[in-house]
């Protein structure tokens, strides 16, 4: 089992940053190619971005590819959103999940159902 925990949305101005976190306990941190997705009101969940179990390899939605970066310390087991330049489009809840796959992450990684465990969610909230 793994556990994840995501923390660090809030409310924020259109053009701001903030920076997720999720936090991870129970099998091997570095075996799993960590997701995150969101999700707005009335809307299909949808990718966003995703990184490699050892970082070596990260993909991005077009929708925020050069404003969001994914990160991670595998040391902290922890994954990080990095989001800048923020629009009132990326108003949802972020919800990281981690996939027990050892491979280079690329257009299987945004597909949900690869994704084992899931986080609770955490809501950013970008005003114009």
């Amino acid at each position: 089992q793994v556990q994840l925990v995501e923390s660090g949305g809030g409310l924020v101005q259109a053009g701001g940053s903030l920076r997720l976190s999720c936090a991870a306990s129970g099998r091997t941190f570095s075996n799993y190619a960590m997701g995150w997705f969101r999700q707005a009101p009335g809307k299909e969940r949808e990718f966003v971005a995703v990184i490699s179990g050892k970082g070596r390899s990260t993909y991005y939605a077009d929708s925020v590819k050069d404003r969001f970066t994914v990160s991670r310390d595998n040391a902290k087991n922890t994954v990080y959103l990095q989001m800048n330049s923020l629009k009132p489009e990326d108003t949802a809840a972020y919800y990281c999940a981690a996939a027990d796959r050892q491979l280079r992450v690329g257009n299987w990684a945004t597909v949900r159902s690869v994704y084992d465990y899931w986080g609770q969610g955490t809501q950013v909230t970008v005003s114009s």
